[in-house]
């Protein structure tokens, strides 16, 4: 099985506080990932180790089977935007551009990329938080990275530009990155991960494909059935409810059926106590 990182006892220490407490991560090659976990968790920490701009206090990293970390292949798209205000779109990435050695034609592709072509003389500092968004993802897909970390990219976003930016997420996946996304939305993770890990407070408490955790911790195990006339049935998830569904469903009784697996918030909330958005 090919990783793109391999992450073993990863600590870090400010100071008293522990802020990560031994952190044993394995990220498969062309997957999403997820990190998720409250603000204050540890997520921005793990991945400023990750890319180069922490060092750890105790652990090792490794990076597609022993390659070594080179920021030409990777992208960053940080929840601290990072934009110079007084510049252009077009000469943001343009700076870029220069360093990661991508032609200059490059710059104008990514920009329609991102549906800000025709903002790209826009200077940051007049752009919406939306805008920037876009703009710090296009920077991080300039060159075409091989792992893309991305921390909160739809944080503070609305709707429709979130969904813009799950779809350029999914697009890259498409073309091969692996993608290391941190994020305190659980249905931005269910929607996007093939594999995610619960962070509270430096310790992660659970590990795995998000609804195969969602069916682990089904305790309840049953079917809530809302029928037409505004009356619930509950009935045990199990052959021995299959005669009554039949009968329900064949009279045109039903108006809905869902089963009782918990959400990942839930999940969560059951491990720790805490809900994911909280600090």
């Amino acid at each position: 099985m090919a990783y793109a990182v391999e992450i073993k006892g990863i600590r870090q220490k400010f100071g008293e506080k522990e802020v990560l407490k031994g952190i044993n991560l394995k990220v498969l090659k062309g997957e999403i990932f997820g990190l998720l976990g409250p603000s204050g968790a540890g997520k921005t920490t793990l991945v400023k180790i990750l890319t180069g701009q922490l060092g750890p206090s105790a652990g090792s990293l490794q990076f597609f089977q022993g390659e070594g970390r080179d920021c030409r292949r990777y992208g960053m798209m940080m929840d601290n935007f990072g934009l110079y205000e007084r510049l252009s779109c077009y000469d943001n990435l343009k700076l870029f551009a220069r360093i990661y050695g991508v032609p200059n034609k490059k710059i104008d592709e990514i920009l329609k990329k991102v549906g800000l072509e025709e903002d790209r003389k826009c200077p940051v500092s007049k752009l919406s938080k939306g805008m920037r968004g876009r703009l710090s993802l296009a920077r991080a897909l300039m060159h075409g990275p091989k792992l893309l970390f991305l921390d909160e990219p739809t944080s503070g976003l609305d709707p429709v530009t979130g969904a813009w930016i799950h779809n350029l997420i999914l697009g890259e996946r498409q073309r091969g990155a692996t993608i290391f996304l941190t994020t305190h939305n659980m249905e931005e993770a269910h929607k996007l991960c093939g594999h995610v890990a619960l962070l509270c407070q430096g310790s992660i408490v659970e590990y795995g494909n998000p609804e195969e955790i969602c069916r682990k911790y089904n305790h309840q195990n049953k079917l809530h059935i809302r029928l037409r006339d505004g009356q619930c049935v509950e009935l045990p998830n199990g052959k021995e409810a299959a005669e009554a569904v039949r009968d329900y469903l064949a009279e045109g009784l039903v108006e809905t059926i869902h089963s009782t697996e918990p959400s990942l918030e839930t999940v969560f909330m059951e491990l720790t106590g805490r809900r994911l958005e909280e600090g």
